[in-house]
């Protein structure tokens, strides 16, 4: 006997008729995916997702009443279940960091391919965490580099000093934009442990995905100039 994957549920938020048809006419042809609903603003975005519970809130970030970043808050706050991922046409490095810290699980500018948007979704969904790659890499270049001559900040051992040694090593090739696989090739462990630092990690930093921690980690001073490098990113953090 088989069973169905039931759809990820959509809700479109975008204060433009015309973004909102496109976004829906991009999804429609994928059966992963069902919109359910839209909003043109934050507060409607947050009323409608309590009603409909959808699986992923597309976010536009820039919008009247309330915006994108506070109403992500508000749902990271209400719904932890629900998963934002963020759009906008303005994708500066701000924005980023606002939304990635207010709770979004990913941000990709609205020149995503159809494609990408979809891939983006059901990553999201699972649990991930997802930035575009010029967008990902230029906010690790905001963060990482600096003068030559600078010397590098120190490292906050009020955060690092929960983690075992090998759990910050972990935490700063994630940072640096490694995948699970490539922790564990460059530390010669399985890629279970990995998961399994990774999930301690998650918790003692009080962060809830890669995004965040690798935000933590340029904070702290555990990724400097010396130590890390835009070139490394990838998509999926």
């Amino acid at each position: 006997m088989t069973t169905t994957t039931p759809p990820i549920r959509v809700l479109l938020v975008d204060d433009q008729p015309l973004v909102r048809r496109g976004l829906s006419l991009i999804l429609s042809p994928d059966p992963s995916v069902e919109v359910v609903g839209e909003a043109e603003d934050g507060e409607q975005a947050v009323a409608l997702a309590h009603r409909l519970l959808p699986d992923v809130v597309v976010m536009d970030i820039r919008m009247p009443v309330l915006d994108g970043v506070g109403a992500t808050e508000e749902l990271a706050r209400t719904l932890p279940g629900c998963k934002v991922l963020a759009l906008s046409t303005f994708d500066m490095d701000e924005y980023v960091v606002a939304a990635l810290r207010a709770g979004a699980h990913g941000f990709l500018p609205k020149d995503v391919s159809p494609e990408d948007l979809g891939a983006a979704i059901r990553t999201v969904h699972a649990g991930e965490a997802v930035v575009a790659p010029r967008l990902l890499s230029r906010l690790i270049s905001t963060y990482v580099r600096a003068p030559v001559d600078t010397p590098p900040p120190p490292v906050d051992t009020a955060v690092t000093g929960e983690l075992t040694p090998r759990e910050v090593e972990v935490w700063r090739l994630m940072a640096t934009g490694l995948d699970n696989a490539g922790i564990a090739r460059s530390m010669d462990i399985s890629n279970s442990t990995v998961k399994n630092h990774i999930t301690s990690i998650f918790g003692k930093l009080d962060v809830r995905d890669r995004a965040q921690a690798v935000i933590a980690a340029y904070e702290s001073g555990l990724i400097t100039a010396r130590t890390g490098g835009a070139d490394q990113a990838g998509e999926q953090v």
